[in-house]
């Protein structure tokens, strides 16, 4: 049954491409509030392909914000019941002078999907809604009782999910979670994601003076707010990359032998890692790249502003400046107490007649760890194994997908992302783009790993 199901959607491909055609064309951005017509539009979409598929009882819902899109199939007794998470929602398209296409114009070149949200996650989020339709076709049935939650804030921090999720506790109780989002590591390598680092993002501004002042009249008697906040940056690192926040490294784990081991097991060029963007390589001393990325906290400036940036010149001297920042941590820490570090840091360091303003501060989700003896790795270990024929390497994720760790908290069910996106396609940036290849390897892989989640039995997923 399960290569019909693998043939069905082989010989669908052109419908799977057309469908996630349609979703890419609606400009789903969560960021801003101008784009909320597009956003409903999304849900309508996703709402009308889950009735169409047959699952049940589908609806929205709402925690406040952009509410989530739900479904469910449940017609598999005395089966584990898999939570498939995605999200609809995607960045912003800007700058949209850097695309080369129209960013939600679907364009293909060279065996890629270029738009905005093809690589995350709209094209690993249609592959496992593909999966779930081609069972239902195929034999009526799923390997599994499944329940789909697509969220709609995730590009934003996921600021209502918990709220979504105290209020439908019930309806989300689930064994185990699969998430469509959080791709893989390597094409050619099989790799199985047990963690991600948390993060947490903090704005900050400085004021110097009631307004802006002439240069010519005030220029080398006060102090100018550029000058004061680039100083108050600088400061947050010393010069070897290592953050100089007193108690930023508070609470991080050490890697263990068994994550040096993996990190160190997975096929990774350091040289083509920073050549391909153009970078060089300065980080905390004492760790691989590798170990610097998924296994150690980071701190880092996301923007920084103020005074005159239009064309031609402005002789003046700003009186306010504002930064934005985001933390990586790891386990052991939370990113409440690392903010709190660099809140404290910020003051110290702030001369006494500058006026500092937190503006901001978003207490994002912990690290989390997926155990590897937990069935959700064990069915991927499998799957994967007999795929590419050998050993899958765990690898943690660098990023942050701040749903594994807030499932975990209020609903005590572990996630696995099994996305089929790639590192190299451009996510967040212009010329995003999703490999063709990639739906067909994905629909293949989902379809073994809802197959071999079915041979577990559910008490397997709820043993500590």
């Amino acid at each position: 049954m399960i290569q019909k199901v693998i043939d069905y959607l082989n010989a669908d491909h052109a419908g799977i491409r057309s469908r996630l055609d349609a979703l890419l064309r609606i400009p789903s951005v969560s960021a801003d509030p101008t784009f909320a017509t597009h956003m409903r539009d999304a849900r309508s979409f996703l709402l009308l392909r889950l009735r169409e598929m047959g699952l049940a009882n589908v609806r929205e819902l709402d925690g406040g914000g952009e509410p989530a899109v739900f479904g469910e199939w449940l017609g598999a007794p005395g089966k584990p019941t898999v939570l498939i998470y995605g999200h609809y929602d995607v960045q912003p398209a800007e700058p949209g002078d850097m695309w080369r296409t129209p960013p939600f114009e679907p364009t293909y070149e060279n065996g890629r999907i270029y738009a905005r949200g093809a690589s995350d996650v709209k094209g690993s989020t249609t592959i496992a809604l593909e999966v779930i339709a081609a069972f239902l076709a195929v034999s009526g049935a799923c390997p599994v009782n499944v329940k789909v939650f697509l969220e709609g804030e995730e590009e934003t921090g996921s600021p209502t999910l918990n709220a979504i999720i105290e209020r439908h506790r019930e309806l989300l109780r689930v064994d185990a979670i699969l998430s469509a989002d959080g791709g893989r590591a390597s094409a050619v390598f099989p790799t199985i994601n047990t963690g991600a680092r948390g993060s947490g993002q903090l704005e900050f501004r400085l004021r110097t003076a009631d307004k802006d002042l002439h240069s010519g009249r005030y220029g080398g008697c006060v102090r100018n707010a550029l000058h004061e906040m680039a100083s108050l940056v600088a400061s947050l690192h010393r010069p070897d990359g290592t953050v100089a926040v007193a108690g930023f490294y508070a609470g991080a784990c050490e890697p263990d032998a068994r994550e040096k081991a993996d990190t160190a097991a997975f096929p990774f060029d350091a040289n083509a890692f920073f050549d391909e963007v153009g970078a060089n390589h300065h980080g905390e001393p004492g760790y691989s790249v590798r170990e610097q990325i998924t296994l150690r906290p980071a701190l880092d400036i996301n923007g920084m502003w103020g005074g005159y940036t239009g064309l031609g010149g402005k002789t003046i001297i700003p009186h306010t400046a504002s930064a934005k920042l985001t933390v990586r941590i790891v386990e052991g820490q939370t990113s409440e107490q690392v903010l709190r570090a660099i809140v404290q840091h910020l003051h110290a360091a702030c001369p006494e007649d500058v006026e500092l303003e937190i503006v901001s501060q978003f207490n994002g989700a912990p690290a989390s760890t997926l155990a590897e003896s937990h069935p959700l790795v064990r069915a991927a270990r499998a799957v994967l194994h007999r795929e590419y024929d050998r050993e899958p390497v765990h690898v943690r994720l660098g990023a942050s997908v701040p749903i594994t760790a807030v499932f975990k908290e209020m609903l005590g069910v572990d996630t696995l992302m099994f996305g089929y996106n790639l590192p190299d396609e451009d996510v967040h940036a212009p010329n995003e783009f999703f490999r063709l290849s990639s739906i067909e390897e994905g629909t293949r892989g989902w379809t073994l790993l809802l197959d071999e989640l079915g041979r577990f039995p559910v008490e397997a997923f709820n043993k500590p």
